[in-house]
């Protein structure tokens, strides 16, 4: 199964953008009613903050893009931002029998995937995957993908004892 949100990056791109101009909008209308105009007695803060909420939210929310590639014989996960040098890229592929476990974790607007994976160093390793910008659908889209992959993994493993 074969599952991304990169066809949406030109959305994100749009959103971004539109985000910095209210952020460089707000600093100008900020400084006009600090030193010239005097109209709005203290409320000019309110234009500075609420565009850098706005885009600390945006950026906190994680990476953007995430794609998730189940057809052969290995998983393959990718996550990425639509701004390069924000964050490193993620890129891990691995055989399936390696998947342990999976979980997602839903706090407010943020999503993360967490997945459990056999490790010849350790035994196990945790990879860790934002998935806050993907949809309900696809979220159990992948769920359901993941969780027939340990299916597959645990009756294999089961019929070779």
């Amino acid at each position: 199964m074969r599952l991304s949100n990169r066809n949406k990056k030109p959305v994100y791109n749009f959103i971004n953008t539109l985000l910095i101009m209210f952020l460089i909008g707000g600093i100008t209308i900020f400084t006009l009613e600090q030193y010239k105009l005097h109209i709005l007695d203290g409320g000019e803060y309110i234009f500075i903050f609420v565009p850098l909420i706005l885009l600390s939210v945006f950026y906190l929310t994680g990476r953007q893009i995430f794609e998730y590639d189940s057809d052969g014989e290995a998983l393959h996960f990718r996550n990425s931002n639509i701004i390069p040098f924000l964050s490193k890229n993620l890129s891990d592929e691995f055989p399936k029998y390696k998947l342990i476990s999976y979980e997602v974790i839903s706090i407010l607007f943020i999503k993360r995937l967490y997945i459990t994976i056999t490790s010849k160093n350790s035994g196990t390793a945790m990879l860790k995957y934002e998935i806050s910008y993907l949809t309900k659908k696809q979220t159990n889209d992948l769920k359901f993908s993941l969780s027939k992959v340990i299916k597959a993994t645990k009756s294999k493993d089961s019929n070779k004892e």
